[in-house]
């Protein structure tokens, strides 16, 4: 079994990698970031995508959009240290077909792997109950834009990456703002943060 292994901290990466690398038949490939994940994904023939979400680049939760887009049969399973309402309903949105703590015992990890190629989805009992909070009010390109903004953007430099014109873009971040009563793009962005909607 070919795994993905997604995780910008290295320390957490070793210590994963390790860990599975103990289980007969399964191989472990390492991505540092979401960029070199999505580099190995588009080139690599992979059964499992295990991911965290918030990396330099794009995210975890990109990824698991970008795999779904392509009708991929690779499963993913999110493994992350924030329990957000947002975050796991995007996932499951999504398709994934795992989200689990990082603070979950390894054999946990392990068994979900083994129940999700058997076809089955494995999300936290307190997981999938936190994600019948709030629903996510923000679409796909008023997030991008929110999430290049708090990365201190500027609406050129966010048009420019989003190939949109910056009256467009100011358009999405207003929006945005006024969807998460917002004082400023600062603020809505810790709003979505908060909240797991970015």
């Amino acid at each position: 079994m070919r795994i993905l292994l997604a995780e910008d901290q290295s320390m957490v990466r070793g210590a994963l990698a390790a860990l599975l690398g103990m289980e007969p038949g399964f191989e472990i490939i390492q991505a540092a970031d979401g960029d070199e994940a999505m580099e190995l994904l588009r080139t690599q023939q992979f059964d499992v995508f295990l991911t965290d979400i918030e990396m330099p680049g794009r995210t975890g939760l990109d990824l698991a959009q970008w795999l779904q887009a392509r009708n991929s049969e690779i499963k993913t399973i999110v493994i992350t240290t924030f329990g957000r309402a947002g975050y796991i309903r995007r996932a499951i949105d999504l398709g994934v077909a795992g989200f689990l703590l990082k603070e979950a015992p390894s054999e946990e990890l392990i068994g979900a792997i083994y129940k999700i190629m058997s076809g089955k989805r494995v999300i936290d009992g307190e997981l999938a109950l936190t994600a019948l909070g709030e629903s996510d009010p923000l679409n796909d390109k008023e997030r991008r834009a929110l999430r290049m903004a708090s990365e201190g953007k500027s609406t050129a430099a966010i048009a420019q990456n989003l190939c949109l014109t910056e009256g467009t873009v100011r358009n999405y971040l207003s929006e945005a703002i006024a969807k998460l009563n917002a004082a400023n793009r600062v603020d809505a962005a810790r709003i979505a943060r908060q909240k797991g909607w970015l």
